[in-house]
């Protein structure tokens, strides 16, 4: 009797340490990972003081709404100057497009009246004098004094005659054409004045959580240097890390089911990246025999509820919800 207790005892001792070794056994589909946040970092491409800082980290900020505003001062003179260069350029061209002012044609239009009263003086008078001439009474060389003069005084005519037409006349068509061109690149001066003109104002992006401010007001910013980091609304992703014998149970728009220390139970993601690089936990030498160490990064994209409760740096654990399909299509 005694001998059978023991064995009994025995069988019931081993079934507890058996079922014990299958209970400490690792699940092949759980995984650690944690949360991850796609942050919008906002500076400005100019240089300057901080005039003011219109938000505080953990604030939530709507888009369009004012981050920081720079001292815009240098950038006011900048753009009333190209304004100026604009301007005149624009003033130029419409210069050169039509002719001259009507007291410059109205003088040259009394210059040519009297250059034909001239004209019709002097042809009187050789007409006269041909005559006394054949009749002897003045010598041939006043008439050639005479035949000069009206020549002289026919091209005199035409001269005012061509001043009058050029005055009535625009510019030539190069010299158009030279300063419509100066215009537009003034006119582009001008935009680009504008523009960094207007980049001296932070503003968000899109719907946000200030995650951290870098500069407060009255500091000098570098241009093109984070001021603000932003954490847009629903930019936050699982990211864990696969053992390379698990590999082949996860593709691209698998769900996975998502749980942490205080969180629902019913958070899942769905993948979307996973990594072409193998990597390895901790620092081992490539070998066969550390194959097991050989680890793939996955990113997934949380649904649901989870796309507002996770927190990056939040540590996770991630399980298949169901085996994925095997396919022979490459890995993203």
């Amino acid at each position: 009797m005694r001998s059978r207790a023991s064995a009994g005892a025995a069988i019931a001792l081993l079934g507890a340490v058996l079922a014990l070794a299958s209970c400490s056994r690792p699940d092949a589909d759980l995984f650690s990972g944690y949360a991850e946040g796609d942050f919008v970092y906002v500076g400005a491409p100019v240089a300057g003081r901080i005039e003011t800082m219109a938000v505080q980290r953990g604030a939530h900020v709507e888009k369009g709404a004012t981050l920081f505003q720079l001292e815009p001062a240098v950038q006011n003179f900048d753009r009333s100057a190209a304004a100026a260069r604009a301007e005149r350029a624009a003033a130029q061209t419409r210069n050169l497009q039509k002719g001259r002012r009507v007291e410059e044609l109205r003088a040259i239009e009394q210059q040519l009246a009297q250059a034909r009263a001239t004209l019709e003086v002097s042809t009187k008078e050789l007409a006269r004098n041909e005559s006394l001439v054949r009749q002897g009474f003045i010598s041939a060389s006043t008439l050639d004094e005479l035949r000069a003069a009206r020549t002289r005084d026919t091209a005199r005519v035409a001269e005012v005659q061509a001043q009058l037409a050029n005055a009535r006349n625009a510019a030539r068509p190069d010299e158009i054409a030279a300063a419509e061109a100066e215009q537009r690149a003034a006119e582009s001066d001008l935009g680009n004045a504008r523009w960094r003109e207007a980049q001296t104002r932070g503003v968000v992006p899109a719907a946000a959580t200030v995650h951290d401010v870098m500069y407060r007001a009255g500091e000098w910013a570098s241009g093109g240097a984070p001021i603000v980091a932003l954490l847009p609304d629903g930019a936050v992703k699982v990211r864990f890390f696969v053992p390379q014998a698990a590999l082949a149970k996860i593709e691209p728009g698998a769900a996975v089911a998502v749980s942490c220390d205080g969180c629902p139970r019913d958070m899942t993601a769905r993948v979307t990246f996973i990594s072409t690089e193998a990597e390895f936990t901790p620092p081992v030498i490539y070998s066969n025999e550390s194959r097991s160490k050989l680890v793939f990064m996955v990113e997934a994209r949380p649904e649901g509820s989870a796309a507002t409760l996770l927190k990056p740096g939040q540590p996770l654990d991630v399980r298949l919800t169901a085996p994925a399909t095997q396919s022979n299509s490459p890995r993203s």
